[in-house]
């Protein structure tokens, strides 16, 4: 009964994928995001979406999978990142989750969890029935197998879904003049991996499964990508290797550092291994070696942002804000006031304690959020900024605005409230604290009627 379970609660799992996604921990890297963009812009534009508000977003998760949820949005676990093995794997993801926002898949699955849903209703009747006439064991079989029919009508109807989306991401790709080679890949390596974990393609048989089988959709997709012109066009090396160095980082940030030096080891002088590694040391506290990989990384390119980031957030992290400045003001610079970035480099203008650093901090920091308002930790420093220079309102503002994004309504409610008892009447910053508290309020009312 292992699959059972395993399907049982995946069809929960989708009834419930919007808070779901809401609770699991995301990760965000500018150099991350900024490849994330580069390899979906052209497939957003072949599905017909504005890149402007298509977001890739890196969930940290260690199992291969990938999902869309309300809105423009495509969710990728850290593990998928992990498993794959090119920039081009990942883009046939990319493509598959697109063909499920521009079908409408995740609002329509609310037709077929409903269809399903009267299904179960119609047999608990039936069952309530028959218990009255007396007869139990019927009554329990008639239950029993409704349950089962609702379950195979919703599994039908995801498979449906999932099918229909394999075929646009193949347009998409098509479209944009990438190869779908990393698409057959990455789908072969899931049939690999069902194997590895047991599941025979009996067990993940069409009736109870979410999905098409991996078989089924390499041979529905084989051909189609093989006719296309774009099938023996190479990946674009430039994404491939920004692909290797982030793969190889989030190996290095995520993984225990034993298994970072195992899989990137000491006779790797290759830049992704040195990057792993730096992030491991780093992680295990070894700051000599982690500096010495960052080190020989910027010594090769002095002037790549993101090495020069690491450096900075080492030595911010080991207590030497004011030596990390020089490092993360460059890296500021270069990539044109990266939120993420700049908000490390406010960070560590205000952990040098020095009041002659807070000018630029708040300017820093309020660049930051006016680019990304969806980060809390930007508006924590910028709260302190706030703070440090004897402006409270504006403080319990920035407050409010970190609580309200990391769900502490009660704190953001405070905070908001107190902060538009203070400022100035019709202002921005008013308008702001009325808008922060108001969200607050309905959310706390929700939390009542909920318990």
């Amino acid at each position: 009964m292992r699959w059972l379970s395993r399907i049982f609660t995946a069809f929960i799992a989708a009834l419930l994928c919007v808070q779901t996604a809401a609770a699991q921990s995301i990760l965000r890297d500018a150099e991350t995001e900024a490849l994330f963009r580069d390899m979906a812009r052209p497939l957003v534009v072949a599905a017909g979406l504005d890149p402007n508000n298509v977001d890739i977003v890196l969930i940290n998760d260690p199992s291969i999978n990938a999902f869309v949820v309300a809105g423009q949005a495509v969710y990728i676990h850290s593990g998928l990142i992990n498993a794959s093995d090119s920039a081009n794997q990942v883009q046939g993801v990319i493509a598959h989750e697109l063909g499920h926002i521009t079908g409408g898949h995740v609002i329509r699955g609310s037709e077929g969890a409903k269809e399903a849903s009267g299904i179960s209703l119609l047999s608990l009747l039936l069952g309530v029935a028959a218990a009255a006439a007396g007869g139990g064991e019927a009554a329990m079989g008639v239950i029993m197998a409704g349950q089962q029919l609702a379950l195979g009508k919703y599994l039908a109807f995801s498979r449906a879904q999932e099918s229909s989306a394999d075929a646009a991401g193949a347009q998409y790709l098509s479209k944009a003049g990438i190869t779908g080679r990393g698409s057959i890949e990455f789908f072969k390596k899931l049939a690999n991996q069902a194997y590895r974990a047991g599941y025979s393609q009996k067990d993940l048989a069409d009736f109870m499964s979410t999905h098409p089988l991996e078989s089924d959709r390499i041979s529905n997709l084989q051909g189609t990508y093989e006719k296309d012109p774009a099938w023996n066009t190479p990946s674009d090396p430039a994404l491939e290797a920004r692909f290797k160095r982030i793969k190889a980082k989030l190996f290095g940030y995520l993984a225990k550092p034993q298994q970072t030096i195992a899989a990137y080891p000491l006779t790797d002088n290759s830049v992704p291994a040195r990057y792993a590694r730096a992030y491991a040391w780093h992680k295990d506290a070894f700051l000599d070696k982690a500096t010495a990989e960052t080190d020989s990384l910027l010594k090769q390119s002095p002037d790549d942002p993101y090495f020069l980031e690491l450096k900075g957030q080492i030595l911010l992290e080991s207590g030497r804000p004011a030596d990390a400045l020089g490092y993360l003001r460059r890296a500021t610079e270069i990539t044109a006031n990266q939120p993420l970035i700049a908000t490390t480099f406010g960070h560590a203008l205000v952990a040098t304690e020095d009041p002659k650093n807070l000018a630029e901090a708040q300017r820093v920091l309020k660049a930051a959020v006016a680019r990304d308002r969806e980060n809390p930790y930007a508006w924590y420093q910028l709260g302190v900024v706030y703070a440090a220079n004897g402006d409270t309102p504006r403080a319990q503002l920035a407050s409010a605005e970190q609580q309200v994004m990391t769900l502490r309504y009660p704190e953001a409610l405070r905070n908001a409230e107190a902060a538009e008892a203070s400022l100035p009447r019709g202002s921005a910053d008013w308008l702001r604290a009325q808008d922060i508290a108001m969200q607050a309020r309905a959310a706390i009312e929700r939390g009542r009627k909920r318990r």
